[in-house]
């Protein structure tokens, strides 16, 4: 017998229930935590005194959906929250009162979307909250006061794709998309118009952009790829547009940048590309690093800073560790644990991650992650003692990236006896303008080849059976399952598309309004529909037109009330499957939209899909609990007799 086949299950509950807490963040003034936590059962906002995480109290008192993003105001006095209507992104934004416990929406308009846009220590009492009230397309900047609710409108938005702002409120510039998919940057002119200030070409503007961190002297910082592959730190004279180039890396674009909160003087930058790893600009800071890596947390980011910036909040995971977090005191270099955030989950038999660079066909390096069943692999650490079978995961976006770290499913999957593998294909961000850009054009083509290269490389090495792999996804994932199924009818023993669309020419033609600014983004990538090559390529690529060729089972899983991804996509696709005689199993959630984000939800579609994994590639299964499917919303439209 095999050692991972009698690994103890992990829980679904343990995995994809509600974390004890996250998302910690401290006041400004340093005298209080706030974090995310379970109040019966839905994630709310709490606070309690700093170094008495035990007094802990509700701020918020969500009874159905969870608090999705919250943020401190500059005040210490409020707790500014974000929250939307059974996932249709139509967030508000509510004041809390941590005194008084009072709470004011202060975007209290029927079917808008708002989000915060600045919130500044030089204006504590006050915030930039940008929403789409007068126009759905466009979305206007309006400066709110925190107390009282009252709103001036600080620009109305003639078309943009979005503003800079500086810590005095002053827009200083906004950023179009242009037809050609060039960024054009834009300056208010003396006649209260705009007027061109740089411009990124089509081949980096997704790529490039200026910060709107402004220090005292008019400078701010801009990354950029023009006349290089990867994107770059500059420094940014506004006046002039005079920029000098302070950090590069070879293989990735500049992540995350760490600024002094008052100066605005880069402090450090992060870079991945298989590990994240940060870089100091000054000794002074360099010492901080070196005191969290030398913690040995993980892999770590700064979550919240206090305004003298000498308390932290500091998240960290490791691969078999999932997120914690630390207050980290910089003047007396001390690290307090704050919470583990799945302590269920800290005697689990978790499983390595191991990060792999796959060679493309054409020569493009892929990044990807592997997690084998714990056990397999114990004289080759990454190498099983046999072919197992795989699941391919798939990210969204797919203009975002995998990355190393703990993550659920690669847990989940991985504990259920398979292989898991995620690749971030062409179109992946983080690698570069070239790897981004490969991805034009190429939704089920080059991109779908990727995957198969890599699927090619797991059976060569010996790591996946042949015969016995998934493909499974969300978002984009769940397209590209859709797209490799129909392309690939029998490379795949199964595949599980959640919120995935089926036509590119349906899901263009329902792209939310408040993402209009940046169509031609979409018409660059995807395909433009209003040319004739660039409908026949939509259609090319939509597997909705080729559902004859589905040979393997499939499950699929929706929101109601996704605003990205329509449910007319997942219906289309089962029609037309249906229409071929073809089965296919469907679970539709009614209160959910791009993705399942309540945690009956979730377990619920997790359980379905486990039971479906195994039946079609042989791994194990936790039973499904007497309630597990009837405490979700799950309505099972398709194929319920054969996911009992």
């Amino acid at each position: 017998m095999n050692a991972f086949t009698t690994t103890p299950l992990i829980s679904r509950a343990a995995l994809f229930g509600n974390p004890s807490r996250k998302g910690a963040a401290i006041s400004p003034d340093g005298a209080h935590i706030t974090f995310l936590a379970p109040l019966d059962g839905v994630m709310n906002v709490f606070i309690a005194p700093r170094g008495a995480l035990d007094q802990a109290t509700p701020l918020t008192q969500e009874t159905k959906r969870g608090v999705p993003f919250y943020e401190w105001a500059k005040d210490s006095r409020h707790v500014l929250v974000g929250r939307d209507t059974d996932g249709d992104e139509n967030y508000h934004i509510h004041a809390i009162d941590i005194k008084t416990g009072a709470a004011r929406d202060l975007t209290p308009f029927e079917g808008v979307r708002a989000s915060l846009s600045k919130v500044s220590h030089r204006h504590p009492g006050t915030v930039v909250i940008s929403h789409n009230a007068r126009n759905p397309q466009f979305p206007d900047l309006y400066r709110v006061d925190i107390a009282t609710g009252a709103a001036t409108m600080l620009v109305e938005n003639p078309g943009f794709a979005g503003f800079g702002i500086d810590d005095d409120f002053t827009v200083r510039y906004a950023v179009a998309i242009q037809p050609d998919g060039s960024q054009l940057v834009l300056r208010p002119d003396a006649a209260a118009g705009w007027a061109e200030f740089m411009r990124f070409a089509p081949e980096d503007a997704m790529t490039s952009g200026i910060e709107d961190d402004f220090a005292p002297d008019g400078s701010t910082l801009m990354r950029s790829s023009a006349g290089r592959d990867t994107a770059a730190l500059y420094r940014l004279d506004f006046a002039t547009g005079a920029a000098r180039m302070i950090a590069a890396d070879e293989r990735a674009d500049i992540g995350g940048v760490l600024v002094d909160l008052h100066s605005k003087v880069p402090l450090a930058y992060s870079v991945n590309y298989e590990r994240n790893r940060y870089v100091a600009f000054d000794a002074a800071v360099q010492a901080d690093l070196d005191f969290l890596d030398g913690a040995k947390i993980g892999d770590w980011g700064v979550q919240s800073r206090t305004s003298d910036d000498r308390l932290w909040v500091v998240g960290a995971d490791a691969d078999t560790a999932p997120g914690a977090a630390y207050l980290y005191d910089r003047k007396l270099k001390t690290l307090e644990k704050l919470y583990d955030s799945r302590p269920d989950l800290a005697t689990a038999p978790l499983a390595a991650m191991h990060p792999v660079v796959i060679e493309a066909r054409d020569g493009l390096n892929l990044v990807c992650y592997l997690t084998l069943p714990k056990g397999s692999d114990e004289a080759t650490p990454g190498r099983p003692a046999q072919a197992l079978p795989m699941v391919l995961l798939v990210h969204g976006g797919p203009w975002s990236r995998d990355t190393f770290g703990y993550d659920s499913y690669h847990q989940w999957l991985a504990n259920r006896g398979y292989a898991v593998l995620s690749v971030n294909f062409r179109a992946s961000t983080g690698f570069g303008k070239a790897f981004l850009n490969a991805g034009n054009n190429e939704w089920g083509g080059a991109m779908d080849d990727d995957l198969l290269d890599a699927v090619d490389w797991a059976i060569g090495a010996g790591i996946a059976d042949a015969s016995r792999i998934a493909i499974m996804g969300g978002s984009y994932g769940g397209y590209a399952t859709l797209a490799a199924m129909t392309r690939n009818p029998t490379r795949y023993a199964c595949g599980v598309d959640i919120v995935g669309p089926s036509n590119l020419e349906t899901l263009l033609a329902t792209i939310p309004p408040y993402w209009e600014a940046g169509r031609a983004i979409f018409h660059k990538s995807i395909g433009n529909p209003d040319t004739a090559d660039g409908l026949a390529l939509l259609r090319e690529r939509s597997p909705v037109h080729f559902a004859d060729r589905l040979a393997r089972p499939l499950l699929i899983g929706q929101g109601a009330n996704d605003p990205r991804v329509k449910q007319a996509e997942s219906d289309q696709m089962v029609a037309a499957l249906k229409a071929k005689g073809i089965a296919v199993s469907y679970v539709l959630f009614p209160d959910e939209g791009h993705g399942f984000a309540r945690p009956e939800n979730n377990i619920a579609f997790n359980a379905i899909t486990e039971q479906f994994l195994a039946a079609h590639l042989g791994g194990r299964a936790e039973p499904i609990g007497a309630d597990e499917i009837s405490r979700s919303t799950a309505q099972i439209l398709e194929g319920a007799d054969t996911l009992s």
